[in-house]
């Protein structure tokens, strides 16, 4: 257990399990794109550590783009409906586009993305996680293709994962304790 400004948090990843997955899912993506390009969207703000290091894995030509999203609002419930604070500077018509996340929990915001995605015409749309808590997920038609880890329903932080923005830059993953 490790003791972050006043809160305990139990390391639950290592910095080297994290760099190991990460290198193992940039060398699927290499050969599964082998002798294409690949456009990365990274989902704004808890994606952007795994999405830089994702990106310096990838053996193949690539773009990087960001997007910030919410359907939160004022809510501590999604509305289920998707608020783009921040839309993609270019266009993925045609592009093999990979969207990358943090931690997927219920799918709900993320399933209507990749619907405002799939509308923009993409060659190819892939979903790439670090984290995946499926205990928690409501929407089931969100397939995630390359997978960092499954995580037990516990609040996480670390590698880009905040609690009211803190916590970003633990180069571990932990549970926050109470």
């Amino acid at each position: 257990m490790s003791r972050e400004n006043g809160q305990n948090i139990t390391v639950y990843l290592t910095e080297e399990q994290i760099n190991k997955r990460v290198a193992e899912i940039g060398a699927e993506i290499t050969e599964k794109f082998k002798g294409e390009s690949v456009y990365l969207i990274c989902i704004l703000k808890g994606s952007i550590f795994f999405t830089t290091e994702l990106a310096k894995r990838i053996d193949l030509p690539l773009e990087m783009d960001f997007m910030t999203v919410s359907s939160y609002g004022a809510q501590t419930v999604s509305s289920g409906v998707i608020n783009v604070k921040q839309d993609l500077s270019g266009s993925i018509e045609g592009k093999n586009v990979i969207v990358v996340e943090d931690i997927i929990d219920s799918g709900n915001t993320l399933s209507r993305l990749l619907q405002l995605f799939k509308s923009r015409n993409p060659k190819t749309l892939t979903l790439c996680t670090l984290l995946d808590k499926p205990d928690r997920r409501v929407v089931k038609d969100v397939v995630v293709d390359y997978t960092g880890f499954v995580v037990p329903d516990k609040f996480i932080v670390g590698y880009g994962l905040d609690w009211d923005q803190k916590y970003r830059n633990l180069p571990y993953i932990g549970f926050v304790e109470e």
